[in-house]
């Protein structure tokens, strides 16, 4: 059967500098087999199902598939796929998408046209940051072991939660945003651990002071040694810094500099949610066959 598809990719301002998703648009009927055996078969960090709704409220429900596996949340496939979805034809039936997906409902956000250090920039979707469901210190043998993995000294790093909202991701805090970029890890010695890595940098970028942070995420265990832009950490890590005091409650957050990509991630805390968002561009339309 042909089924509508898109390759969207987001969390940049151009094409092709961010992070790609798979979005298969008709999805009703495919079964979970179907679903895990193209997933494989695109090879990208996720590929993503729009099905119609299930739970009252909900615009549409998504699948999220990992080569390796289904996961209930990820964020740049709900970015990636809200985009989809909208060109497709889809309309929200209240002020915000509300997208239904392992976690429950996540309400996700159209945001104006504004601008940056570079000139205009484009609209962004953003979602609701997704409670933790795993928070609170790291175990300081599992902090030692993965810190070795990652070929760090202890004194590289200064703190390390849990930050899960869907994936089982760790977090680490390093010394600087520019120690992040240079991390180089051993991925057999990393095994199935999903590890982030966050810096700060002391006054942004070069042309872009705006940027707070540099992340890094590593998922070698869902077959994914290093996600190019990750909304879920960027989500869990911004719910970690603006509980302890470590963010400002408007920030972005750069991804991608070791991958020759250009990620930007923006988060904004409005008092009630913490909303991670960046802008999506369609860089392939057409349809798959399954």
């Amino acid at each position: 059967m042909t089924r509508r598809f898109a390759q969207v990719d987001v969390f940049a301002s151009s094409p092709v500098a961010g992070n790609p998703v798979a979005v298969v648009v008709d999805a009703d009927g495919l079964t979970d087999d179907q679903m895990a055996a193209f997933a494989r078969w695109t090879n990208l960090s996720e590929t993503t199902f729009l099905l119609p709704p299930e739970s009252p409220g909900a615009d549409y429900r998504l699948r999220i598939f990992t080569p390796a596996g289904e996961l209930p949340f990820a964020g740049h496939p709900t970015l990636g796929s809200a985009h989809a979805w909208l060109e497709s034809g889809g309309e929200p039936a209240g002020d915000q998408i509300i997208q239904e997906c392992g976690v429950g409902l996540v309400p996700i956000r159209r945001e104006g046209n504004g601008s940056d250090s570079a000139g205009p920039a484009p609209a962004r979707l953003a979602f609701a940051a997704p409670p933790l469901r795993r928070s609170g210190p790291v175990d300081a043998d599992l902090v030692a072991e993965v810190t070795a993995a990652l070929g760090l000294a202890s004194a590289d790093v200064v703190d390390a939660q849990w930050v899960a909202n869907g994936p089982d991701w760790m977090a680490l805090m390093l010394s600087s945003g520019e120690l992040v970029v240079e991390v180089e890890p051993d991925m057999a010695a990393l095994g199935t651990h999903e590890v982030g890595i966050v810096g700060a940098y002391a006054s942004g970028l070069p042309g872009e002071p705006e940027v707070g942070f540099e992340v890094r995420a590593f998922a070698p265990g869902q077959g994914v040694a290093e996600d190019p832009v990750t909304g879920s950490l960027n989500a869990g890590i911004a719910v970690w810094l603006r509980r302890d005091g470590r963010a400002p409650a408007s920030y972005v957050a750069a991804q991608g500099t070791a991958l020759d990509r250009a990620g930007r991630v923006h988060v904004t805390d409005d008092g009630t949610d913490i909303w991670v968002g960046g802008a999506t561009t369609t860089v392939i339309a057409g349809t798959v066959v399954l």
